[in-house]
């Protein structure tokens, strides 16, 4: 049985001339422990379908069961509930409170539960040591690099124990060691039983996850299941045609604006030659 199931679902914003269509009639399955990427060009829709799947919005159109649960047309209050048991979110953004310590902000979705201070403090502490930073637990955001602040996401993405981990390109900001520390977070996150989704514009993430799904201006185009360890074959194929400049082709281009010039110069003087001869006849 799927965890997340969604049927012919579209999504479209604006109205009239203005309306954009978001998403168009995506049907996708996704079990329960899958490691799914999802990848595409920018404004094809991956972050309106993480969004539709994390209750973040709804869809205009189609179904959507969550846990054999029809969830698509819930109340905005039940629809929170469901959200903040289920499911857990990172975001490219971090959206860490820049006034509030890492264990504050860690700690914030379970004061939303309704969970007294000592317990969701200590709690929140034992999150942050899962995910290595409990000797960062009382600095604030700006004291940390931005590996360590997407750990500190994380650990707040899981405070609340929820099955379901969306997260929308969680490495986006991150150079390649921070980016590789969060996806092996991520990658023990999965082997404890969660269902992770995230967004990736880079091919070579495609290694963490057992299923890559492809997007193209609001469609699924390409469901592709992958063998962890290795690049899905579609994303390899993206990554070794995007055209390398080498050393030696930056300077060929050095080469040939130092000529120009010089070859204006000539045309120019040639140019002066042939007015002289014809003021002279």
């Amino acid at each position: 049985m799927a965890l997340i199931k969604l049927e012919d679902v579209s999504k479209l914003y604006g109205f009239g001339d203005a309306t954009t269509l978001a998403l168009d009639e995506v049907s996708l399955s996704i079990d329960k422990g899958e490691f799914v990427a999802v990848m595409g060009p920018s404004g094809c829709g991956k972050s309106t379908l993480l969004n539709v799947m994390g209750l973040l919005d709804k869809p205009t159109h189609g179904t959507y069961k969550l846990n054999n649960r029809l969830v698509d047309r819930l109340s905005q209050n039940r629809a929170a509930k469901l959200r903040r048991d289920t499911i857990g979110f990172i975001f490219q953004s971090y959206n860490l409170l820049p006034r509030l310590t890492v264990l504050e902000n860690v700690a914030l979705p379970l004061a939303y539960k309704g969970v007294g201070v000592t317990k969701r403090l200590k709690t929140a502490s034992s999150m942050l040591e899962r995910v290595g930073m409990q000797n960062r637990e009382y600095f604030y955001p700006y004291q940390l690099s931005g590996g360590q602040i997407q750990c500190a996401a994380i650990a707040r993405a899981l405070v609340n124990e929820p099955s379901i981990i969306i997260a929308d390109e969680p490495t986006g900001n991150l150079d390649s060691m921070g980016s590789r520390l969060v996806m092996e977070l991520l990658s023990e996150i999965h082997k404890m039983g969660n269902t992770v989704i995230f967004v990736t514009h880079n091919p070579e993430l495609t290694r963490y996850a057992t299923r890559v799904v492809y997007m193209h201006d609001g469609m699924v185009i390409q469901d592709e299941k992958t063998s962890l360890g290795e690049v899905a074959k579609t994303a390899k194929k993206r990554l070794y045609t995007i055209p390398k400049k080498s050393v030696e082709d930056d300077l060929a281009g050095v080469s040939l604006l130092m000529k120009l010039p010089k070859k204006e110069e000539g045309i120019d003087a040639s140019s002066k030659k042939r007015r002289k001869r014809r003021g002279r006849s």
